[in-house]
């Protein structure tokens, strides 16, 4: 249960498949405080389930700003949100008093760093950013146990960290982009993760081996992962039914790559592992979960055949 907060609304924006249960736990956390989770209905249904719940829908992102001192959201990158800021409708056209905008998508530090400068100065000090990418995927998600990666000035981030908790672990990492550079390394390590799993399964089935014993097997070993025990059985079924989407991974490894630029750092695998979700989205396979790895790999080897 939230203490010590004022008792605006909490807005919620991007009600995709993490987003909705991320909200709904805000919802959970907030009701008995009698504060109000405020959704950008987009009239698809999304927030139909969160709405008979109690929460409140609105039709546009300035009406979320109008009811919210803080507002969540949860979308694919910044194009989209800039695309909310703007306009007589968007979001920055509803703040009268102060609004902290938590970003929880995954996105670039700079464009995080960029955005707040922007918003601060258009706003006069009223809009201001703090970055909070997740981790842990759907299953985090709905679980409530998400990793949160938070960037950003003390002042604002003790506003926002009773929120947070309800949907999982949050930890300020440091200035505003911290989250944002916490979570490019997160990507990599993922990544490097799925990429190595799916790689072992295509060579120990055409190694005669049954897959599913083996990676069951290899969860009880050094090679025991979160990543390899949620998506164990998707390499052996070879079901990419999308909780991730694969071609995220190229913005997201895009994001860690500059980073490491801009930190004078020389990578082992993040060109290799960027250049190859671009190629696997660039064949088609981007909309499919992350674990499509695997069907790419095997297509080059055969092709290599």
């Amino acid at each position: 249960m939230l203490t010590e907060v004022e008792m605006a609304g909490v807005g919620f924006i991007g009600l995709g498949v993490m987003g909705r249960p991320m909200a709904g736990h805000i919802l959970d956390g907030i009701s008995p405080d009698g504060r109000e989770l405020v959704l950008l209905d987009s009239g698809r249904g999304n927030a139909d389930a969160l709405i008979e719940r109690g929460a409140v829908g609105v039709a546009t992102a300035r009406a979320v700003a109008e009811a919210c001192d803080l507002v969540v959201v949860m979308l694919p990158d910044l194009p989209q949100l800039r695309d909310l800021l703007d306009g007589p409708d968007g979001l920055a056209a509803g703040v009268r008093a102060p609004v902290v905008l938590v970003i929880c998508s995954t996105v670039s530090p700079d464009g995080v760093r960029e955005l707040d400068a922007e918003l601060a100065e258009t706003s006069g000090g009223l809009l201001r950013v703090v970055d909070a990418p997740v981790s842990g995927g759907e299953v985090g998600a709905v679980a409530g146990t998400m990793s949160i990666m938070v960037g950003g000035p003390r002042g604002l981030v003790d506003q926002v960290l009773p929120v947070l908790d309800l949907m999982g672990t949050p930890a300020h990492l440091g200035p505003l982009g911290a989250g944002q550079v916490a979570k490019a390394c997160n990507q990599l390590i993922c990544a490097a993760q799925v990429a190595a799993i799916a790689e072992a399964a295509v060579v120990a089935e055409r190694a005669g081996l049954d897959v599913g014993r083996l990676l069951t097997l290899l969860q009880g070993g050094y090679a025991a992962s979160t990543i390899l025990a949620d998506k164990a059985a998707r390499f052996a079924e070879k079901d990419y039914t999308v909780s991730g989407a694969a071609k995220f991974m190229v913005k997201d490894l895009a994001a860690y790559r500059a980073e490491a630029d801009r930190t004078g750092t020389s990578t082992l695998i993040a060109d290799r592992l960027h250049d190859a979700f671009t190629d696997l989205t660039a064949q088609g396979l981007g909309d499919q979960d992350t674990s499509v790895v695997q069907a790419y790999v095997a297509g080059r080897v055969a092709a290599a055949g």
